[in-house]
């Protein structure tokens, strides 16, 4: 399972890479030429990977257990790695037509990824079920909360920039868990995205051991489960036990 979860994730990180660079030549058929290359690039690798990965082991929760979630994605400028796996498991071209799943729809993908008349660089809501934008940084955790509020089958998986985390409403909206009320509310799920950087600089978050890290969480009043490593499988298995942990 653990192969097939991370060849679902390369792929992502494909498709994430591809509407970033490409605009023709989406299955790499040919040696890259200059006219295969965007003019001009938007998107955040840096946040890509890091959404899918959390994104596909949502899947696999909401697969195993039969729950009602949803995903919100807090970084800045990381659609390409939620639109990645929403193409893929063929949500998309319920909607959209022209995403169909071979290499026309995939050029069609590419092209229109930060492009006038299709898809932004954050999580506009022209991606199917997105109920956060995500163009002005700091209200994931709020949507998030807001969407569970009498909502008591619900759980929000909810992505937090390490960058995001240093804005005001973010770092206040940690606290919204004391207003849950278990009787008749949903769940959020928290994961913070802790890849070190933001646009300009290394994060607050990125500059704490592990230890403080979990002390200021375990404060907020989060059981706190940290997945890190360098090995994809062995991160994946890593993530595996923290969701199925967090779901049960």
């Amino acid at each position: 399972m653990i192969e097939k979860i991370n060849d679902y994730w390369k792929a992502c990180c494909y498709l994430a890479a591809g509407m970033i660079y490409l605009k023709d030549n989406p299955l790499l058929k040919e040696p890259l030429k200059k006219e295969h290359i965007k003019n001009r690039l938007l998107g955040h690798w840096g946040s890509s990977p890091g959404l899918s990965f959390i994104y596909v082991h949502a899947n696999r929760v909401i697969n195993k257990y039969g729950i009602n979630a949803f995903f919100i994605a807090g970084p800045g400028h990381g659609a390409p790695g939620v639109i990645a796996p929403v193409y893929l498991e063929g949500t998309l071209s319920e909607y959209y037509s022209q995403f169909t799943e071979d290499e026309e729809g995939m050029r069609n993908l590419f092209k229109s990824f930060s492009f006038p008349g299709g898809f932004g660089s954050h999580c506009t809501p022209e991606i199917p079920g997105s109920i956060q934008e995500g163009g002005e940084l700091g209200y994931a955790l709020s949507h998030a909360f807001g969407a569970v509020f009498d909502n008591k089958d619900l759980i929000a998986i909810t992505v937090v920039g390490d960058g995001e985390a240093e804005t005001g409403p973010l770092a206040t909206s940690w606290h919204s868990n004391k207003f849950l009320n278990p009787v008749r509310d949903g769940v959020v799920l928290p994961v913070l995205h802790l890849n070190g950087y933001k646009i300009n600089n290394p994060t607050v978050l990125s500059r704490i051991d592990n230890n403080e890290l979990i002390s200021l969480f375990t404060g907020y009043g989060y059981d706190v489960k940290v997945v890190e490593g360098d090995e994809p499988l062995e991160v994946h298995e890593e993530m595996i036990k923290a969701m199925d942990y967090s779901i049960e």
